[in-house]
Order: structure tokens, then sequence, then C-alpha cells
């Protein structure tokens, strides 16, 4: 018996240097994590993340650098540093190859994202005023950057050359957008106006004036010949991207639009307020198809499921809604968030949506049948946003508290796994603690083996211990 407290108090003691942040850092991801989490990314404090356009990698924006992440395992691949300043954005380039970062520093930089590589730092933009957003080409051969400068620089990704600055914005650039076809970069800016550019000379095609106050988001439709931009005056505008008149405006809102989406088809906008409302329009009249009442406080986040069929709203009012698009008719409430819903999302196939919370919480919901299939605790601070990895096997969620979670999705009739527990007793105790240890030294087969590299020794002792409790 004393032997065997004495493997446990070496136990913690490893435990407890093993967890330390000056030690084994490569580890930290994995260090007390929530049930059903894969990985914290808690690296700094996260601005951006964005996934490859194959899903395997996940950038993380953050104040100390660039984190790079397999998508699949969690595994910290690598940690690009250069920028002093915090960076901002991230954007990959469609082949995935390069990756584009923004930061405080006034710099933009590329980087090769398979060696890890700075290719270049590309600057330009006044220094020590933020890049607020990066965006590759649809063809990748051009990165559009917009920044507190109030410019827009366009740049030649293959050389670095700085091709041309766009001027013309008298306040910060908040948002830049490519057309589909890539000829066309739109952008909103602090000055309440949006400009569309012509990437290839350069030139200011023309500057769309009617919002009175800052144009928050600029959005192009699927096909690219409508624009949408939606402003802190409380109206959508609509413009044609081809002549640049503005085809109407959608007013109605009675305060501050906080999100605007397209349908899949580009028919349909929808859009979300202060006024509690979700307002359907159709695109091509301008007309008011209906208002979607029910919640009873602001409609924060609006999105369509990859059908186009079912719209989900998330609400200061603590609740989801669904709503059929094609009838507007209120398909059902879901209720277990128990304070504002910041952020929701389909999952690619859309059966599953998920939703994050003021409360701290991301919740998943089985969109036929309205049930809440898990409650997925782990951030310390409301949850900002939701996103699916391209193929909907891992979610993220980015928080407040500084940290982005990767979720693995494993259907809820399996529950996850949790080799700790050895004696499968359903919980993480002494008693797996004394097993491993008392199987010290054996290989092969065996359910002390919980790291699974084929004997049993400390490093399952240290793991057995840092699940205690669970």
């Amino acid at each position: 018996m004393k032997n065997s407290l004495f493997l446990i108090a070496l136990t913690f003691f490893c435990a407890f240097t093993l967890f330390s942040p000056n030690t084994f850092a490569a580890d930290d991801t994995t260090w007390g994590l929530p049930e059903g989490a894969k990985i914290r990314l808690g690296k700094g404090t996260v601005e951006d993340i964005a996934y490859s356009p194959d899903g395997t990698r996940l950038a993380v924006a953050s104040s100390i650098g660039i984190w790079i992440y397999d998508a699949a395992t969690g595994e910290a691949l690598d940690l690009f540093t250069g920028h002093w300043g915090t960076v901002l954005s991230v954007s990959f380039s469609p082949d995935g190859q390069t990756l584009a970062s923004g930061s405080t520093d006034g710099t933009v930089r590329l980087w090769d994202v398979v060696t890890g590589v700075e290719i270049r730092v590309l600057k330009g933009h006044a220094a020590g005023l933020g890049v607020k957003s990066v965006s590759f080409s649809p063809d990748g051969q051009t990165l559009a950057s917009g920044s507190d400068d109030e410019t827009i620089r366009l740049w030649d990704v293959v050389t670095g050359v700085e091709i041309r600055v766009l001027e013309g914005h008298t306040s910060w650039v908040e948002s830049v957008s490519f057309s589909p076809d890539g000829q066309t970069l739109a952008s909103g800016s602090g000055d309440d106006t949006v400009r569309l550019w012509d990437v290839v000379t350069g030139v200011e095609i023309r500057v769309l004036e009617g919002h009175w106050r800052t144009v928050n988001s600029v959005s192009f439709s699927p096909e690219g010949q409508t624009l949408a931009s939606g402003s802190s005056d409380a109206t959508i505008r609509l413009w044609d991207v081809e002549t640049g008149s503005e085809i109407r405006v959608l007013e109605g809102r009675t305060s501050w639009v906080y999100s605007v989406s397209f349908s899949p088809d580009s028919k349909t906008l929808a859009t979300g307020g202060r006024d509690l409302t979700v307002r359907l329009w159709d695109v091509e009249t301008g007309v008011e198809i209906r208002v979607l009442e029910g919640h009873t406080n602001s409609v924060l986040s609006i999105s369509f499921s990859p059908d186009g069929q079912t719209l989900a709203t998330g609400s200061s009012d603590a609740t989801i809604r669904l709503w059929d698009v094609e009838t507007g008719s209120e398909i059902r409430v879901l209720e277990g968030h128990t304070r504002s819903v910041k952020s929701v999302s389909f999952s690619p196939e859309g059966q599953t949506l998920a939703s994050g919370s003021t409360d701290e919480t991301v919740r998943l919901w089985d969109v036929v049948t309205g049930v809440e299939i898990r409650v997925l605790e782990g951030h310390a601070a409301g949850v900002n946003s939701v996103s699916f990895s391209p193929e909907g096997s891992v979610l993220a969620s980015g928080s407040e508290d500084g940290t982005v979670l990767l979720w693995e999705l494993t259907p809820p009739d399996e529950p996850p796994q949790r080799p700790a527990d050895v004696n499968g007793d359903g919980i993480v105790n002494i008693q797996d603690l004394v097993q491993v240890a008392g199987a010290l030294g054996e290989a092969g087969q065996n359910a002390a083996d919980v790291n699974g590299d084929g004997v049993v020794n400390i490093q399952d002792l240290v793991q057995v211990a840092g699940a205690l409790g669970k």
C-alpha cells in the first residue's frame, strides 16, 4: 500500500509539473479539457479563425502570432511569428498553400502553409494602424487588404509586389469582398460609403452613397450581380453591381441591422436586427415578403440551411427559432440557452444546428425534431461564433475568454470515449490510478495502457491524473 501511495503521489507531482505552462508546451492543448472537446486553442487573444479550403488545417490569429492546427487531430503544427502587433485577420488562398495575415503593426504577411516559412512581408499600410480585413481573389492571384489608414491595397500573391493602392475612403476600411468572378472589389467604410473598384486597373468604378452611418458589411450575391450592404443606419441597400445603381433600400426596420444573409439561390435576403423581427425580402423586387415575429429581443444571428428551405435565427431572448422560408411559419422554438444566442450555423448536410451563447455554452440541435442533442461546456466566457469544418465532423467555437475550442462531433448514441476510465465505472477516480500503477511495465493490449503506446508507463499515470473526476 505504501508503494501504491508513493506512486500516486509521484503521479500528482508529475501531473502538476507537466501541467505547468513552462513545460512541454506542445501538450498544453489537451490539459483539463471539458468532456467532448478535442482541443483547446488558448494561446493569446483570439482575433480570427479560418479553415483551409480542404478543411485539414485551422489558422488562428492571435495576439502572439498565428497558430496552425491539424483540424482532424487538434495537433499544433506551427506558430508563425513575425508580426510585432496583434494579428487581426487571416485568410487562406483558394489552393490552401498560402496564408495571408493582417496586423495592428500595419503589415500584411504571406506564409507558406506547409513549411511555415514567411514568404514575404507586404509593407505599405501606415505603421501602427490595423489591417482589419484581408481577402484573396477567387483565383488566388491577388490579395486585397483594408486598413484603418483609409486605404485598400492590392498585392500580387506570387511576387509580393504591391500592385496598387486604392484611395478614396475618408475613414477606416471595415470590410473588403471580391465578386465571384474576381473582377470587382467592394469595400465598406466608416465614411458611410460603399465603393466598387476595378481589380485589373485599380480604378474606382463608383461610390455608392446612401448610408448615413458606418457600413459594417458588404456581400455579393452568389451569382455576383447584386451587392448587399448593411449599416448602422438601420437600413440594407441592394446595389446593381453592373451599373452601380441603388436598386432599392430595404426599410422597415426601426433600429440597427445586425445581420444579413443571402439564400443559396440569391433570390431571398434575410435580415435581423434590434427591432426583434426577422424580415425576408425578395431580392429581385425589393418587396418585403414577410416579417417573422416571435422573438422578444434583438435578433443577433441568421443562417440559411444549405438547401435554403429553413432559416435559423438566434436572439437576445435566449431562444433559437426555425422558420419555413417558403411559408414564413415558425417551425419550432429551440429553448435551452439561458442568455443571448450570438451565433447559429447549420452543418454542411443541414441536419444539425449549432448555437453559441453568452451563457458560455455551445448547443447542438437536431433540425428535424428540434431535440437538443448535447450541450458542449468548456468556455469561461460568452461564445461569439460557431463554425463547422467543411466535412462537418468538427465544430469550432470562439469565445470572449480568448480561446477557440474544437469539438469532435461523434454521433449522439456514441458517448465520447474516456480511456482514462480504466475500470469502466463511468468516472475517472483513484481506483483507475491504482489499476494503472499496478500494471506498470506491462506490454501488449491492456486497458491500463491509456495512451496506447504499447506499454503501461508513467505517461499513462499522468493522463489518468489529469482526467480525475471526469
